[in-house]
């Protein structure tokens, strides 16, 4: 289990961390459409950036998001997953009225399968800890990160490089 901070209180997450070169299996998650989707069988052959943020109507998730869009958008063979407890409606408005196209963002609410697989889940808050996980194309772990302080933003520039290195 991992303990991180957020708003400066400590919060142990629910399942298991994962681990640099662990094979990640299939989940389930819903999308804009209220559909249960796997994400790695829809998107499989390419390298994956998933970005869990608490909420997309916070400034700090905002900010995380536009970032990895931005970023990524170069980058050949490459999705870029954008996770969330938020209902599908929320993400859903969060993508237009930023005028973010082509981004898939995806709500957990239901199943929790996303936070149990991956350790992510603020149990007392129901909330996604903010982290990012770089997979290869064979949806093998190459790197990870767990926010330390949940308010705080992920280190853009490593992720950007893990992902890049593949």
């Amino acid at each position: 289990m991992t303990t991180i901070t957020f708003g400066g209180n400590e919060v142990t997450l629910d399942g298991k961390a994962v681990d640099k070169g662990q094979q990640i299996e299939s989940f389930k998650v819903v999308n804009n459409e209220l559909k249960d989707v796997e994400p790695l069988k829809e998107f499989k052959g390419t390298k994956k950036l998933i970005s869990a943020v608490p909420s997309l109507d916070t400034g700090v998730c905002q900010v995380q998001t536009k970032t990895f869009y931005n970023k990524v958008a170069d980058v050949e063979n490459t999705q870029l997953i954008t996770i969330s407890n938020d209902l599908p409606f929320a993400q859903k408005r969060f993508c237009a009225d930023e005028g973010i196209d082509n981004s898939v963002t995806l709500s957990d609410h239901k199943d929790l399968e996303f936070a149990k697989q991956f350790g992510t889940l603020m149990p007392n808050l129901r909330l996604q800890a903010r982290s990012v996980f770089i997979l290869d194309e064979d949806d093998k772990v190459v790197y990870f990160e767990y926010v330390p302080e949940g308010t705080n933003e992920p280190d853009y520039e490593k992720a950007i490089e893990a992902l890049k290195s593949i």
